[in-house]
């Protein structure tokens, strides 16, 4: 069985115990996810006994050659209703992330409701999946191993760009998102812009390549004096010790507890603004994530990042960042790039 038909299968037999005869999908990531085929366009997959995916004309040949569920042209939402409920569709699920002008078309002619049906089928990568992320990750590392950081001398804006062109280099087919190279005060600003000027201390750099479809996502901070040393030296025990805890059968809020507690032991809890860690695939920010409030029981075959952070508004900020594969028993860290630059 191919890897898109054993989701599917899946989806289906969710969709059986609550009655849905269709769930519609029009999310780019989700189509390709269930299809090998991602759209330039618009397109809808709609999964059923017999799945489908309307494609644009503009998109019509891509997806013939990609695709591993059948592909018809979309010619009008009439049309495309008309043919499902003609099939017997009554019952139709939707993802959550449909937008509104979408759901309108399709509220009058069935019984609609919003489904996480996919977004819990991507939790669980397969081997072939995880495999495209490292080789995503090696391709992000190596370019950033190349950039040479410590002997760069061009400003925050070219150092991106140096990366990111790096990526391509290797094999990347994009970055997972726009890189951040950002240094000095800035870096107090966790998702800073990079800016036309120069590196200044410390250095922020937070980074992706996309293989396949697959993201990666690093970041490491390049520390010099004392006292971001000490903050740094803070951030990587919450790093590691995070890591270390991670097994199947715990809950997703246990590890960002872990990284948590140990950065508030040292008083610099209010300095940690965000969660520590969320989920990469097909898409950069993915569930589940390790948050405060997140529930979710950790998973073998889940791919989960762990980025703890600490930020001195208007000084400096260090964030330390791995992605991690669960495993039988464990977490592992995809990749080999030290965590400390020097």
């Amino acid at each position: 069985m191919e890897i898109n038909e054993f989701h599917i299968n899946n989806i289906l037999k969710d969709m059986e115990k609550k009655e849905y005869q269709g769930y519609l999908l029009a999310q780019f990531t989700n189509i390709h996810y269930i299809s090998n085929y991602r759209p330039t366009s618009f397109a809808f997959c709609v999964i059923k006994e017999d799945p489908i995916i309307y494609a644009s004309k503009m998109d019509m040949e891509i997806a013939n050659k990609t695709s591993t569920i059948e592909v018809k042209e979309f010619t009008s939402f009439s049309d495309m209703l008309g043919e499902l409920k003609k099939e017997g569709i009554s019952n139709l699920a939707i993802e959550p992330s449909l937008v509104y002008s979408t759901y309108e078309k399709f509220k009058d002619s069935f019984n609609i409701k919003s489904e996480t049906f996919i977004d819990a089928q991507r939790q669980i990568k397969t081997a072939d999946e995880i495999d495209k992320i490292q080789k995503a990750t090696q391709i992000a590392q190596k370019a950033f191993v190349d950039l040479d950081i410590l002997n760069n001398t061009n400003p925050e804006n070219i150092v991106a760009l140096e990366l990111d062109n790096l990526m391509r280099k290797y094999g990347a087919n994009g970055s997972s998102f726009d890189t951040i190279v950002t240094s000095g005060s800035n870096s107090s600003l966790p998702h800073a812009t990079p800016q036309d000027k120069q590196l200044e201390k410390p250095i922020l750099i937070d980074w992706g390549a996309k293989y396949h479809g697959y993201c990666s996502d690093n970041t490491r901070t390049i520390v010099y004096t004392e006292k971001q040393n000490e903050i740094c030296d803070i951030v990587a025990e919450a790093h590691d010790k995070a890591i270390k805890a991670i097994k199947p059968g715990l809950k997703c809020c246990e590890i960002d507890k872990v990284a948590r507690d140990i950065i508030s032991e040292y008083g610099y809890g209010d300095n940690y603004i965000h969660s520590t860690g969320h989920s990469v695939g097909l898409d950069i920010h993915e569930i589940p994530t390790f948050s405060t409030k997140d529930k979710t029981v950790i998973g073998k075959g889940m791919v989960i990042t762990v980025e703890p952070g600490i930020y001195l508004e208007d000084n400096f900020g260090v964030r330390l960042e791995d992605t991690i594969a669960i495993e039988k028993n464990k977490g592992r860290i995809i990749g080999d790039l030290p965590l400390i630059i020097e």
